[in-house]
């Protein structure tokens, strides 16, 4: 629905146009508020994984506090460097980034029940990856043949399934509470019954922000109800300094073979990610296919986005597709409307005491949130696998990269005596799933023959045409 009164068409529809302020301003915190949720997820998931995060009355819980601080100042940094460009560096599009929920399975591994010491590795696979993923702008436009709908809808659809545990857990009462009788009790599956009811009734029955803010609104009503219930401490938010700058090397820095592995071959799908990001922003927001320029700028500037933040002590950035619906709906194409957004950002992460509030949502309040958002994760890769032609040959591989990936996932004490390295990246699901969908994509051309897959399908071995024209 575009408003007209912030400009014309044609405006509209130009990326270096800025509207009135008065109607930029609004426009801009309107980005942020459609991402900030997601946004700040990764930080406490891994913090939870790692023993420092909810409910587990850790001394280094404030460590949380300044994750969270991170993730929207250099969300907001690497947001800048899209919309404003430093050189070659950066689409100077209005893309909006983010804390990306791509990495969060290859990250637990490597934290799990480690504590606060164990953040370092993953600060220097975030670097490390960071890196790698730049230097795919040189040739991303080369290698999206190894990457077809077949391959990224599975491996979208890997990251939810990898996710969805997650949820649970937090709206049974975390990962500190398992084995006692508050685990799974009724408060807690009331408070996050109320987020998503209320998410889903603002998505269903409402139009314009009140839906695309459903999951923040959603959060903000189970957040009312914890407190009424007595379940919201305050007691970090007095002790959280009103001011702080980014610490370099905050977590420190340690370089680990599987983090680097692990961050490289993901940021690889992440790559591919950002291009389908900025071509629908240009096809939403302006009519137009993305230029070679734009699209190698946008992953320059995703890599050193997330190599810097890794330095300070956030996790990797990359773009996020919610924005790019956000244009499509308001028509305004504004790289300048974003940049307030970022700047909003990173206002929000010099102010501790707002990490500080973040971290007193409880954690079943938070739990019905990402059951909405991790199960969406999955909706989305469903989306794009129904892209794909299901023929026979396309069911076998997706068949067997998600059997192995997701049972490896499931269990891991499968590979207990392979090597510390391969036994993190196997168990990740997502790596090994991507890995067996691009070799067995790129070495099966040919369709298979009709009864080839009978014997194993129980009579639902596809109806696709498959995927090379029939000779006359």
């Amino acid at each position: 629905m575009t408003d007209h009164s912030i400009g014309t068409q044609e405006q509209l529809r130009d990326p270096n146009y800025t509207p009135p302020l008065a109607k930029a301003i609004p426009l801009g915190i309107q980005h942020v508020l459609a991402m900030f949720v997601s946004n700040v997820t990764p930080a406490i998931i891994v913090c939870g994984a790692a023993g420092f995060g909810f409910g587990s009355n850790s001394p280094d819980f404030p460590q949380m506090i300044y994750m969270i601080q991170m993730s929207m100042f250099f969300a907001g940094i690497a947001t800048l460097i899209q919309t404003i460009g430093v050189g070659p560096v950066g689409a100077k599009l209005p893309i909006v980034q983010g804390t990306s929920f791509a990495f969060i399975p290859i990250m637990i591994p490597l934290v799990a029940g480690k504590g606060v010491d164990a953040v370092a590795v993953l600060m220097g696979g975030i670097v490390v990856g960071g890196l790698f993923h730049a230097c795919l702008g040189l040739f991303i436009g080369k290698i999206r043949f190894a990457l077809p709908p077949l391959v990224t809808g599975l491996v979208v659809t890997m990251i939810g399934l990898a996710l969805v545990q997650v949820g649970i857990q937090y709206a049974a009462g975390g990962v500190p509470a398992i084995g006692t009788p508050e685990y799974g009790s009724g408060i807690n599956w009331f408070v996050a019954s109320v987020v998503i009811l209320v998410t889903l009734g603002l998505k269903f029955f409402t139009k314009g922000m009140l839906s695309i803010s459903a999951v923040l609104l959603g959060l903000i009503a189970g957040y009312i109800v914890a407190f009424a219930l007595g379940m919201v401490n305050f007691n970090n938010v007095a002790s959280a300094a009103p001011f702080a700058l980014p610490n370099p090397f905050h977590f420190g820095i340690e370089f680990s073979v599987a983090a680097i592995i692990g961050f490289c071959l993901m940021s690889f799908v992440s790559a591919v990610e950002t291009v389908g990001d900025v071509s629908g922003i240009t096809k939403g927001g302006a009519g137009r296919e993305a230029t070679d320029k734009e699209i190698q700028g946008a992953t320059f500037a995703d890599g050193l986005g997330t190599a810097v933040s890794g330095l300070f002590g956030a996790l990797p950035n990359t773009s996020f597709s919610q924005n790019v619906g956000l244009i499509a709906m308001t028509g305004v194409m504004s790289r300048h409307v974003v940049t307030i957004g970022a700047i909003f950002l990173i206002l929000c992460g010099l102010v501790p005491k707002i990490g500080a509030i973040i971290a007193t949502v409880p954690i079943e309040v938070l739990g019905g949130g990402v059951i909405v958002m991790f199960g969406m994760v999955v909706a989305a890769g469903m989306s794009m696998l129904s892209d794909v032609n299901w023929n026979r040959r396309n069911m076998v591989i997706f068949a067997i990269a998600i059997s192995l990936g997701l049972g490896l996932q499931l269990e891991p004490g499968a590979l207990q005596y392979l090597p510390s390295t391969l036994k993190v990246l196997a168990t990740s699901g997502i790596l090994p799933a991507a890995f067996i969908a691009i070799v067995l994509n790129l070495l099966l051309p040919e369709e298979l023959a009709d009864e080839s897959t009978e014997e194993v399908s129980g009579g639902m071995s596809g109806k696709g045409d498959g995927s090379f024209p029939k000779k006359s």
